[in-house]
């Protein structure tokens, strides 16, 4: 049985892609070497690891017992290169992180922004998902760190008490609900609403609520950002369902009415997740902690 490294992350590229082309561009290889390299892998440990098709790459079962392997294979060589860095020029390293909209927008996107600049040599991917699927990305090793909104059951995770914040409708100041002081959702769902875009944690978990409910979501238009919901709120286009941190000071009551939700679930309290078991990289720990000590979502903790 040989293949080398290289073969390894060109099979974690190729199945987080679930394409080859897009994993062999990964990989800074071509298609056809990727090919070749790929079927050399599956010789070697003697099975089948992927199902190709009309919609691309999908795993099989024994591929899906190597992507675990292979993500704990290269987990170790980042902690590896983490460790030995502290030794030449301070951190170094990439980490994965993956969020909420309310925690990404409200708290953690501009936390690691200045961590980044703080150290220059540690990279980050960061992406946005549903709560609920973010402790099983966790523990799957798709991502080294995770916020979420809610309770989680999952055994193997390492839980610590993020941040409190709380789920507000935005109306503009003449419009029917300015006046309220707090609203239940089923009454702010007789008007328009301005959402984010459809693939948004934040528009998946209004339209579900709404659903829960039994009442139709009428989304009048979909933005790509919290800063655009809000200028298009204040403009008189809708209203909207948005996390209070995002409101902050940037609008001013002459331009937007913020409405108390009257709903338990409306406060969110944002739990940061890492494995039970893992051995974070010195980079990865130094984020982690860097996003719990930030003075804002410290003072979210003590004042919502």
């Amino acid at each position: 049985m040989r293949y080398e490294l290289t073969d390894l992350r060109l099979f974690l590229e190729i199945a987080q892609a679930r394409n080859l082309s897009a994993g062999a561009a990964a990989a800074h290889i071509t298609a056809s070497s990727a090919s070749y390299r790929l079927k050399n892998l599956e010789q070697a440990l003697g099975t089948a690891m992927f199902i190709r098709n009309p919609r691309g790459m999908e795993l099989t079962p024994a591929g899906e017992v190597v992507l675990a392997h292979v993500r704990e294979i290269f987990e170790g060589v980042e902690r590896m290169h983490g460790d030995v860095g502290r030794f030449i020029s301070g951190l170094k390293g990439h980490v994965r992180l993956t969020a909420n909209s309310s925690a990404l927008n409200g708290f953690a996107t501009a936390c690691i922004g200045r961590f980044l600049v703080l150290n220059p040599d540690i990279d980050a991917d960061i992406e946005e998902r549903q709560s609920e699927t973010i402790p099983a990305a966790v523990l799957a090793r798709e991502a080294d760190i995770g916020i979420f909104a809610g309770p989680t059951e999952m055994d193997g995770l390492q839980i610590h008490r993020y941040a409190l914040d709380r789920l507000v409708i935005v109306t503009p100041t003449d419009h029917h609900l300015a006046s309220l002081s707090e609203v239940r959702l089923g009454a702010a769902l007789d008007f328009d609403f301005v959402c984010m875009n459809r693939d948004s944690s934040n528009f998946l978990f209004l339209r579900d609520t709404a659903q829960k409910i039994g009442r139709p979501l009428r989304a009048r238009l979909h933005a790509h950002s919290f800063d655009a919901i809000l200028s298009l709120v204040s403009q008189g286009v809708g209203i909207a369902l948005v996390p209070q941190s995002v409101v902050g000071n940037r609008y001013p009551t002459t331009q937007l009415r913020v409405i108390t939700l009257a709903e338990t679930w409306a406060l969110r309290e944002l739990s940061l997740v890492v494995r039970d078991e893992a051995r974070l990289p010195s980079f990865a720990k130094a984020l982690m902690q860097f996003l719990l000590d930030d003075p804002l979502v410290a003072l979210s903790r003590e004042n919502t």
